[in-house]
């Protein structure tokens, strides 16, 4: 009978946070944010972040999906974003929006899955228009995405509409955002098909792998988060006043693709951790209070 007590003791106690412990294992563990004043800590793919706030799981323009993660908790700053842009989804004609992950209840490295959508302010928006938006839990577990780009990746499919256009032309025109990752493919349709005289926030749209089922929305540091680290370079630094649409964007249907054959000459790299792998060590130290904080 004591062997019985102490377990559930054990069990019920709240694991033990060492330099060497797995971030991700202790981020992981809590289904709750911490009591603090809302803040992004350390980098979008190394950090955490205190005081996050539940996306509630429906709403009148959109619906959070895949509520098994509970991964709908982002920065305040992220959760009045993806209200406001789920109202613009609705005037360019879509019934809302169906939102994928934003972060942990405390931020931090995920046991499985992304890299970055550490400190609140990474949001995934399925490519799917909403055929409506009263999804039962079951429902949201099993709906799929849809692709807008053919499997050789080098072009958009019948899938791509241009209300997709116009709802990530919103997307980027907000001052909150600092960049939206889509599929290269997505980026080439949107620089060939924009209206010339206005087409600088196309800078924020930036091609990446794996977008084609979702874009990913990721805002800068709020005002006063003064442990929060912005990406660099900046979408402003790399524009130099273009709008990314230039030759360079050709390589990511090309050399990327299908790299050329080169004479190896030096060792590979050393391959690069994962944030799965990071140990608390490597977070930034504040990480340590916010997994504290009831």
């Amino acid at each position: 009978m004591r062997a019985i007590i102490l377990a559930l003791f054990i069990a019920a106690t709240p694991m033990a946070v060492t330099a060497q412990s797995l971030a991700n294992q202790m981020f992981g563990a809590h289904s709750m944010p911490s009591l603090q004043t809302p803040e992004a800590i350390g980098s979008y793919a190394n950090g955490c972040a205190a005081g996050l706030v539940r996306l509630p799981e429906t709403g009148p323009t959109w619906q959070a999906m895949r509520l098994s993660r509970n991964r709908n908790w982002g920065h305040p700053d992220a959760i009045a974003y993806v209200q406001d842009l789920s109202r613009k989804a609705v005037q360019i004609g879509w019934n809302g929006l169906y939102i994928g992950d934003i972060s942990q209840p405390r931020g931090g490295p995920m046991t499985s899955g992304h890299a970055s959508h550490q400190i609140g302010l990474d949001i995934d928006i399925w490519m799917l228009p909403p055929a409506r938006l009263n999804l039962s839990h079951n429902e949201r577990e099993t709906l799929s995405s849809i692709s807008v780009r053919t499997d050789d990746q080098r072009r958009i499919n019948s899938n791509w509409t241009p209300a997709h256009h116009a709802l990530m032309k919103h997307a980027a025109l907000d001052p909150r955002v600092d960049r939206i990752f889509v599929a290269a493919a997505v980026k080439l349709e949107m620089c060939r098909t924009a209206t010339r005289a206005d087409t600088a926030w196309l800078q924020k749209i930036r091609p990446a792998v794996g977008h084609n089922y979702h874009f990913h929305v990721r805002l800068s540091c709020p005002r006063g988060n003064r442990h929060c680290v912005t990406q660099s370079p900046t979408v402003a630094d790399l524009s130099n006043g273009g709008n990314g649409c230039d030759e360079t964007l050709d390589w990511w249907v090309t050399d990327f693709l299908n790299p050329p054959r080169r004479e190896r000459t030096e060792p590979p790299a050393p391959r690069a951790r994962h944030p799965r792998e990071f140990t608390m060590a490597d977070l930034p130290a504040q990480c340590q209070q916010v997994l504290a904080t009831q």
